[in-house]
């Protein structure tokens, strides 16, 4: 079994409800700063998760709104582009004041790089974290870029033990939780809202032959060209292809590594991400990091086990053991790999208590989850300085 990281706080659900009946109404007028919206070809689990949350909160009767940077599409709710992906930053707080203009409860989305909402907005904040960037400031911004990572690990760090310290964090795994707490955020402040996945439709068809699939953003920390490289190693022991669904800067040169066997389809349609993930055998997931691992549950509720590093968010969404395997290095992966790949029983054990363990998470709790939190943030955000954290 995995070494999970004990949970910290309290989950949103059992104590959050207890508390209700003390706390103010939803608020109704809710609105989220988060760096894309769902329509961005850069788009990945983050603008899932804001997009479920938006799209859920406007069902159950609130006013939502998303501020964001790059295109934006027509939804339920209302989406605001502030400019450009990376140029909105510095004009959110001019945007929001000239086109939202106030609300009940401000939603930061911190992805890296902070909004800073408490130093220029004045009503109650909300922090949603997927998760801590600290080592993947280095990854990103390596070499002669050095300086600009370490400025922007001691910016993400301050804004959320320091310009959030008034607020709630929402966490959406243990991990990010212990994470948060690592940096100097208090447990008290933090609470965690998991991920949910939708019912999917009928099951397409398990591939015949060994189909193996990966699946996100094709960028350096998912480390799809690790992958490529297991893949040279496992190739010859179980056959089949690999095939890589996502888009992102670092398509042209992973398929450049590709050896044989290896097909790249970019983005693909819905009902094509459901016909993959019900055919693939195995889903393998070699991130550095994530916030929860959201195609892990995906797959899991189409009864595909993952195969995942031992790494903070992916051993949140995998029972090693159970419904995947997590390895702790190079070698152990392609082992699981080729293991799981040639016990057809196995897999399909592992494949339904996938299935059981993802039933537990849906949207509609997500949101629900969400909604309490939001709650208890408002009368958080209220407090005057001194008074005890809400209990």
């Amino acid at each position: 079994m995995p070494q999970h990281v004990p949970s910290p706080l309290r989950t949103a659900s059992p104590r959050t409800a207890q508390r209700l009946s003390v706390l103010p109404p939803h608020p109704r007028r809710i609105v989220f700063l988060a760096h894309r919206d769902l329509d961005s070809p850069n788009a990945g689990g983050s603008e899932l998760l804001v997009d479920q949350l938006a799209d859920g909160l406007t069902h159950l009767g609130h006013q939502v709104t998303l501020l964001c940077g790059g295109p934006a599409a027509h939804r339920d709710y209302r989406v605001v582009s502030a400019g450009g992906e990376f140029g909105h930053y510095l004009r959110t707080p001019s945007a929001f004041a000239r086109q939202v203009g106030d609300c009940d409860l401000l939603v930061e989305v911190c992805n890296g790089m902070p909004y800073l909402a408490p130093l220029w907005h004045r009503g109650p904040t909300l922090c949603l974290v997927n998760h801590v960037h600290t080592d993947l400031w280095k990854l990103r911004f390596g070499g002669p870029l050095a300086p600009a990572a370490r400025l922007g690990r001691r910016l993400e760090h301050w804004a959320l033990a320091g310009a959030q310290r008034r607020n709630l964090l929402v966490a959406v795994s243990p991990s990010t939780a212990h994470a948060l707490q690592e940096i100097g955020v208090e447990r008290d402040r933090i609470r965690v809202v998991h991920n949910g996945v939708d019912e999917p439709g009928p099951r397409a068809d398990r591939s015949p032959e060994p189909l193996f699939l990966a699946m996100g953003r094709l960028v350096e920390y998912k480390r799809i060209d690790l992958l490529l490289n297991l893949w040279e190693r496992v190739r010859p022991v179980t056959g089949g292809r690999l095939v890589i669904v996502g888009d992102g800067p670092e398509r042209e040169r992973l398929e450049r590594l590709a050896g044989p066997d290896v097909e790249f389809t970019g983005r693909v349609s819905e009902a094509e991400k459901h016909r993959l993930l019900c055919a693939a055998w195995l889903l393998l997931h070699p991130s550095s990091v994530e916030g929860w691992g959201l195609v892990v549950t995906e797959a899991a509720v189409r009864e595909t086990p993952a195969i995942a590093f031992d790494v903070p968010g992916l051993r949140d969404s995998v029972v090693d053991g159970e419904t995947g395997l997590l390895a702790r290095g190079e070698s152990s992966f392609a082992a699981a790999w080729c293991a799981l790949a040639l016990s057809t029983r196995r897999r399909e054990l592992m494949g339904e208590a996938a299935r059981d363990h993802a039933a537990r998470y849906r949207w509609t709790r997500t949101v629900e989850q969400f909604r309490a939190v939001a709650a208890e943030a408002v009368a958080f955000g209220r407090r005057e300085p001194g008074d005890a954290p809400c209990q």
